[in-house]
């Protein structure tokens, strides 16, 4: 009876330490643009119509993000994964708890990750900046 509860005890200490169970493998990523309504295509061929928007992304996927709209120049915004925070404690949780097993299937999902940066950002910048016209100097008569 004490070894089944300890071998339960155990179990729960490593699913509560393992990131791919606590934070999940994907991760929602939120675009803006000023002005909003901008179009977003990835590398990764993942679409959203008009920002302000988010796309539920894997937390192991690397991706660059084109903004376009019509009468302004398109931006393209590389997006990475990098360890932060909770992922790294997760992580380092199944060194404790979760075990080899444990920190392999964070590492293959990439749950121990988060996309930098994010919220992803832009100004867009028209095509054509106004111009000023072009002011003449009047030439003083010659005397």
């Amino acid at each position: 009876m004490v070894k089944q509860g300890l071998a339960a005890a155990l179990v729960a200490v490593s699913v509560a330490a393992c990131g791919s169970v606590t934070r999940g493998t994907s991760e929602l990523v939120a675009f803006t643009s000023e002005p909003p309504g901008a179009t977003i295509a990835t590398t990764t061929n993942r679409f959203c119509p008009a920002t302000p928007c988010s796309l539920d992304i894997p937390r192991s996927e690397e991706f660059d993000v084109t903004f376009t709209k019509p009468g302004f120049r398109p931006q393209t915004v590389p997006v990475r994964t990098k360890v932060v925070g909770t992922g790294a404690a997760g992580f380092a949780g199944n060194v404790l708890a979760g075990g080899v097993i444990g920190m392999g299937v964070d590492a293959y999902t990439g749950a121990a990750m988060d996309h930098t940066p994010n919220p992803v950002a832009i100004t867009l910048v028209p095509e054509a900046l106004p111009s000023a016209e072009p002011t003449r100097r009047r030439r003083k008569p010659e005397v």
